[in-house]
């Protein structure tokens, strides 16, 4: 992952942003659901967001991590940036 430190709030605002450009659904729509099959994105929209992720974030994502909603994939940036600064 790059060295820079993400807040919360900015990772946030990014992955709504990039969730939204791959799959046209208005952010404000995004942040309130908590599971993103509730805006209408299916397996292939999802697997497409989670490789723009990985890619932004420069890290990986297993398969066994849930990636459901906007903060699953905050938590796990986050996450893995705390991993990387200890």
């Amino acid at each position: 992952m790059n060295t820079q430190n993400y807040t919360e709030q900015s990772v946030e605002k990014e992955v709504v942003q990039l969730i939204s450009s791959v799959t046209k659904v208005h952010p404000n729509r995004l942040r309130k659901v908590r599971d993103l099959s509730n805006v209408g994105l299916d397996i292939v929209d999802v697997v497409d967001v989670i490789l723009k992720v990985e890619k932004k974030y420069n890290l990986t994502i297993p398969d066994e991590v849930p990636v459901y909603s906007v903060d699953d994939f905050v938590n796990y940036i986050i996450s893995q940036q705390m991993q990387q600064a200890s």
